[in-house]
């Protein structure tokens, strides 16, 4: 069973920590956030098996819940958490301790922003060391201009970006490249909810910007296969992760 461990106040601000049962000294982590549109009929639930398959490598595991639109979130309140839960690593007594400097963010769908955000950040008291992107809604003032699925979602948390650039400028990791981290972007070519376009696009400007970025479009692949261990997508992840030795 995860250790449930609070990072503020509200009942949103909370994580679950997934620990492997063998451990020589502190586990390498990887952070996770769930998607879900930014609404809270959808919770870090859905990262629970990639999470358990994490702990079966030797990997901690630390499933972040946030406040979203209509529990608190919004904007600054949800980008806020993301880096406050990372954060919240700092300072885990010494039964859930794991390796600060092995610390990876993965985000799954619309937490792929919140990933790189808090990833990114040089004022981070946790540093991650590198970044993964699911399916993710990599250009939030694209996806607000656009006329897909996830477009009013993205202006609920963030507002329309003729009305409130601001928010747009700070949180759109596209805009505010290099991450100066090492990326992996998976994006399935049959994905119904979120252009692969968006990812080939983040992609190709990371490393217009300097930023190692690698691209993985996984043939067939749906948007919530990312969320099943089974799946190629998810082990194009772990394969990633082995590969570099983290």
């Amino acid at each position: 069973m995860p250790h449930r461990i609070a990072y503020g106040p509200s009942p949103e601000q909370v994580g679950d920590l997934w620990l492997p049962d063998r451990r020589n000294g502190p586990p390498p982590v990887v952070a996770l956030w769930h998607g879900g549109g930014y609404v809270p009929e959808v919770d870090r639930s859905i990262m629970e098996g990639v999470a358990r398959d994490l702990c079966q490598r030797g990997w901690a595991a630390w499933n972040l819940e946030y406040r979203r639109v209509g529990s608190g979130g919004g904007w600054p309140q949800t980008f806020v958490d993301a880096a406050d839960g990372l954060d919240r690593l700092a300072a885990l007594d010494e039964e859930c301790a794991v390796d600060l400097e092995r610390v990876v963010a993965l985000g799954f769908s619309a937490g792929a922003p919140l990933a790189l955000w808090a990833a990114g950040r040089r004022d981070a008291e946790v540093h991650a060391i590198a970044a993964v992107s699911q399916a993710g809604l990599s250009d939030l003032e694209a996806v607000a201009r656009d006329a897909i699925e996830s477009t009013h979602l993205v202006r609920d948390l963030l507002g329309d970006p003729d009305e409130h650039p601001a928010p747009y400028a700070l949180a759109n990791q596209l805009t505010n490249l290099p991450l100066g981290i090492p990326q992996l972007h998976v994006h399935g070519d049959a994905d119904e909810q979120i252009p692969v376009l968006l990812t080939k696009r983040f992609v190709e400007r990371a490393r217009e910007a300097g930023d190692e970025a690698e691209l993985v479009v996984v043939p067939g692949a749906t948007h919530f296969a990312h969320n099943d261990p089974r799946s190629e997508a998810w082990a194009a992840v772990v394969q990633w992760l082995d590969r570099r030795g983290f």
